[in-house]
């Protein structure tokens, strides 16, 4: 038997599954690494220990699954985004890797969009974010020239790990989209961009699909992996487009609600020339010549898991969510707002805070809980209402994440969106997407959509209930008020923080 691996370079640890021909996971391993946060909003990591970490879970993985090494046929790689490796001309990393999590660089992005104004929509069909790669470079250019100028190439964080197993320079289309120096449509660095912003051309890597053939192991990281230098690794993608990989989204008519730490609704596109105004971010996806737009909450399940850390520490997940089925939509008129880090999609603010809105002496711990998740998941539908005001019919979406691992969450879900709503039966997010680019690119299938059909199966669907969604349709108008009537207040609480 034959086996691909996944890997998922994570923002907290990386992952590796391993997958046989007939799609069944093998086993599992990750390694944990930590973010260094040198002042508040700084977010760093150093590359080493990406390598490090992920060779690894590679030789765990092996050693657990107990097959031959030269029994793996492919390698593939999924990764959080937008992450900025600079490399010297020895190609030795000059400092510690800016996160997408990173906020230093909001000077950047005005000046970003000052320049270029409304072209920098019609190259990237993004606006300019801290989270991007280019605020990055244009920080390190400004704050630390000496290293800039050492600067021979820059790498994301996968391709970063990738470049070390291979000794190949690559970044894949669906992660170099997120750099905000891609021209998206034409699947090109931006000439426009290098010139207007004074950055060299030879900073910027080789650009390819995601099931490319980038390479194969150093012999001397074979080794340490336990795998063959034969192995055939392939560029793989950014994370949102692996999860979409691996969860199906692979057509026009496939949407994915993933809750995790921040929360996304992910809508697959094949028009290259639909205009979301910079609404919905728009990537190119790791399947060839398609693309998705993307609204992001950045406090999803971290909203969660801030409220049980705070008011309800002792407790699991499970007994926390167990009283939210008793406990009616709405929650007793209270409500939610998620913007505990700011917020990204629809309001891309840096400096709005979270709400309870309607609190009463008559509420319960329960009553929070539900707000909670209703608040995370109307968060949620703003991003989808944002696809359906552009015409799109949006009737079932896959869920996977956190909130797809409670029933209750489940149906507030397809209630709250009008929408059919499905989990996986076996899910394994970004790294089996990545398992499935490497299954795709040893020709062990024509097409992701035909590997999908062998690695992907589907769970019992929700189906919303009509009152309920009633109930939500009007909540979620006084839902998006919330925003409109406490900016202003936000902003003047900013200087107390």
């Amino acid at each position: 038997m034959k086996y691909v691996m996944g890997i998922d370079l994570g923002t907290g640890s990386v992952k590796a599954i391993l997958v046989n021909q007939t799609g069944r996971i093998m086993g599992e391993s990750s390694c944990a690494y930590p973010i260094i946060q040198k002042k508040s909003g700084y977010n760093e990591q150093d590359p080493e220990l990406w390598v490090t970490q992920t060779i690894a879970a590679m030789k765990e993985l092996i050693q657990k699954c107990n097959v031959h090494g030269t029994d793996v046929e492919g390698i593939s790689f999924s990764g959080q985004m937008h992450g900025l490796v600079l490399l010297d001309q020895h190609r030795r990393a000059l400092r510690n890797a800016i996160l997408w999590n990173d906020t230093r660089t909001t000077e950047q992005c005005h000046q970003i969009q000052q320049a270029l104004g409304g072209r920098l929509l019609g190259i990237t069909r993004n606006s300019a974010l801290e989270g991007f790669t280019l605020p990055k470079l244009l920080w390190v250019k400004q704050h630390e020239p000496e290293i800039f100028q050492q600067s021979d190439v820059f790498l994301l964080p996968k391709d970063y790990v990738r470049y070390r197993l291979t000794g190949q320079l690559a970044i894949d289309y669906s992660d170099g989209a997120g750099t905000l120096l891609m021209d998206v449509a034409n699947k090109t660095w931006s000439k426009e961009l290098l010139q207007t912003f004074d950055i060299p051309e030879h900073l910027c890597p080789p650009l390819m699909e995601s099931t490319g053939l980038a390479g194969g192991l150093l012999p001397e990281m074979a080794n340490k992996c336990g795998l063959s230098p034969e192995v055939k690794v392939f560029a793989g993608g950014a994370d949102n487009a692996c999860g979409a990989v691996g969860a199906g989204i692979l057509s026009p008519e496939g949407t994915l609600c993933s809750i995790g730490t921040s929360g996304v609704i992910l809508s697959y596109e094949e028009n290259r020339n639909v205009d979301y105004k910079g609404q919905l971010h728009f990537f190119n996806h790791s399947q060839p010549d398609a693309f998705y737009a993307m609204g992001v909450t950045l406090a999803a399940g971290h909203s969660l898991t801030w409220y049980k850390n705070t008011f309800a520490k002792e407790q699991t997940f499970e007994q926390l969510l167990a009283p939210i089925e008793e406990i009616p939509a709405g929650a007793g008129g209270l409500l939610f707002t998620p913007y505990i880090t700011g917020e990204r999609t629809p309001h891309a603010d840096s400096t709005i805070r979270g709400s309870f809105i309607g609190m009463d002496s008559a509420h319960t711990q329960a009553h929070f809980t539900r707000a909670v998740i209703e608040g995370i998941t109307f968060s949620l539908r703003e991003s989808l209402e944002l696809l359906r005001n552009t015409g799109k019919s949006i009737h079932t979406i896959v869920s996977i994440g956190g909130g797809a691992k409670n029933d209750t969450w489940l149906q507030i879900q397809a209630d709250l969106f009008g929408a059919e709503i499905v989990q996986l039966e076996s899910e394994q997010g970004p790294a089996l997407g990545a398992a499935m680019i490497a299954a795709v690119g040893c020709n062990w299938f024509s097409s992701l959509e035909e590997c999908a059909r062998t690695f992907i199966h589907k769970g019992t669907p929700y189906q919303p209930n009509s009152r309920q969604t009633n109930i939500y349709n009007d909540l979620f108008e006084q839902y998006q008020s919330i925003y409109r009537q406490t900016h202003e207040l936000n902003q003047n609480l900013a200087k107390f923080r």
